[in-house]
């Protein structure tokens, strides 16, 4: 009897154990699934085990025909390519201002094809001191035109006596004038002819030491010209190309010698005489006013003087000024340099 109690108790045991190991395993199966799906999968460094084999240049087979897959591009700086729509870096994006350094660089002109000429060079204006053909073997008298128009001239070859007061009426009126000057008054007067080129005046040759031309040789007047060029220039000036013979005095020959040496020769439609002073008192400005008006004339060029008259002192051109640019402009004239020629 008690062998047979024995083996009951250890079938039973045995039953019991076998009872916890199969509820053991059932345990087992049910929880292990769990876990797995909590675990994060393992980083992939390639493509699946289905993927066609790898190429040569490192690009992946396509799984469904096996062609390549596009190529990305390797950064070792870990920043992704721009979203598609915002162009390369460097670019700015549709509707973005363009930086400094986002300018984009002009492309180089292509090169001329072969066979083509190239473009024929503008032909460049003679210079405003030329010499036109037109007044050569001339000793101009007036300005050729029809309209009302007026050119006031001064000689300078003496003293200066009435420049201040001439260049004020000339700034005063809003007027432009034409100055003949020495190259000896230049030199003495070197402020004078400043002052004159500042207003916008027109210089103009009147020789070197005022010499009688007709009494000089050809070679004789290309030096003076060239002296009182030289001269004038030096002082801040351009004489060329107009010139007024001293005292009038010129013939073919010398107005020939003029033009050969790039000048053009200009006399004057009427000589106010001013110069000649008040003649014992019987002359004023008024003389010089009513001499000039009685011969104004379309073109008109009106010869005057800067100095005064060595004896009297008188200034009677400049002190005429005022009251004749008044009439004139009254008679409907209106003023221009002797660039009008030109």
């Amino acid at each position: 009897m008690a062998v047979l109690g024995g083996r009951r108790l250890a079938l039973v045991v045995s039953a019991i154990a076998a009872l916890l190991l199969v509820a053991a395993a059932v345990a087992i199966a049910v929880l292990r699934p769990a876990a797995l799906e909590g675990a994060a999968p393992p980083p992939t460094t390639g493509a699946p085990a289905s993927a066609g084999p790898a190429t040569g240049s490192g690009q992946q087979g396509s799984i469904a025909s096996g062609e390549p897959a596009p190529t990305e591009s390797a950064d070792p700086t870990g920043i992704p390519a721009p979203p598609p729509g915002h162009g390369t870096p460097g670019e700015p994006a549709p509707g973005e201002e363009p930086g400094p350094a986002d300018t984009p660089v002009p492309a180089p002109a292509p090169p001329p094809q072969p066979g083509s000429q190239a473009p024929s060079p503008q032909p460049v204006p003679p210079p405003s001191n030329a010499l036109p053909d037109a007044l050569r073997g001339l000793d101009i008298e007036r300005i050729p035109t029809t309209q009302r128009i007026a050119a006031l001239t001064f000689d300078a070859g003496a003293s200066s006596a009435g420049l201040p007061s001439i260049l004020a009426t000339l700034r005063d009126e809003g007027v432009p004038a034409t100055f003949f000057v020495t190259g000896q008054w230049a030199l003495a007067n070197p402020g004078g002819v400043a002052g004159i080129a500042a207003a916008g005046h027109r210089l103009a040759s009147h020789s070197m030491t005022h010499a009688a031309f007709t009494g000089l040789s050809d070679a004789e007047i290309g030096t003076d010209l060239a002296r009182a060029q030289a001269a004038i220039m030096a002082v801040g000036a351009d004489p060329r190309p107009l010139f007024r013979f001293p005292y009038g005095d010129r013939d073919a020959r010398t107005i020939a010698a003029v033009n050969a040496n790039g000048y053009a020769a200009v006399r004057w439609t009427v000589d106010s005489l001013g110069w000649q002073g008040t003649m014992g008192g019987t002359r004023g400005p008024d003389f010089v006013v009513s001499r000039v008006m009685g011969a104004a004339q379309h073109g008109l060029i009106a010869l005057m003087h800067v100095g005064s008259h060595p004896e009297d002192g008188s200034t009677l051109d400049a002190d005429a000024l005022p009251a004749l640019i008044a009439q004139l402009r009254a008679a409907g004239y209106g003023f221009v340099t002797l660039e009008a020629l030109l």
